[in-house]
């Protein structure tokens, strides 16, 4: 009747209204099965590849977001911004976990390896002998080799959040929630300059 529109849940929602009954999705979808039923609808592709990750490191941080002097502990993200139409640009940026400050950033329309390595030979050039750990999520850049090599030339320590636990990484996502709350929402930008 419905056309092959209809997939398990629906004509499980569909029969229990009609017949007064209280089947369980689990049985619909059971049967269904065995009569070779399915719904024609075309399911979403997922638009992201999973990539295997060339390098992880272990939670360091672990939550301990106080640092006894600057260039302790560091912390990195990636966020997004919207401008003109629909364009996008991605900041990147290192927070020193002592005082809060912004150590390095970079605007950019990409978000790609050249961002992340930018803000982190930024941030390196800074350094007079100090050995920060460096916390991030597990975004592809962070688990690029060229960003581990680059980790090791400084002599510093990788950190890494855990698959899906933001809050590891919760001072950057912070301070993206005020940037944006006390700043970008408040206006808006037609051009790359004027969000800059």
């Amino acid at each position: 009747k419905v056309k092959g529109i209809y997939g398990y849940r629906r004509v499980t929602m569909t029969l229990n209204r009609r017949l007064g009954t209280s089947y369980n999705h689990k049985r619909i979808y059971r049967l269904m099965r065995v009569l070779g039923i399915q719904s024609i609808i075309r399911r979403k592709k997922s638009r992201y590849k999973k990539a295997t990750p060339n390098h992880i490191a272990k939670n360091l941080l672990n939550r301990e977001f106080q640092a006894e002097k600057p260039n302790e502990k560091w912390v990195t993200d990636v966020t997004e911004f919207k401008f003109g139409k629909a364009t996008k640009a991605y900041l990147s940026a290192i927070r020193d976990l002592y005082d809060g400050a912004i150590i390095s950033y970079v605007l950019g329309l990409k978000n790609n390896n050249q961002l992340v390595f930018k803000t982190l030979d930024q941030a390196t050039t800074m350094l007079n002998g100090e050995q920060p750990l460096l916390h991030s999520d597990r975004g592809f850049q962070y688990t690029h080799l060229e960003f581990k090599r680059k980790i090791d030339k400084a002599n510093m320590t990788h950190s890494m959040s855990r698959v899906g636990r933001c809050i590891d990484n919760g001072p950057i996502e912070s301070f993206w929630g005020t940037l944006k709350c006390e700043k970008y929402y408040l206006e808006k930008y037609e051009t790359f300059d004027d969000l800059e």
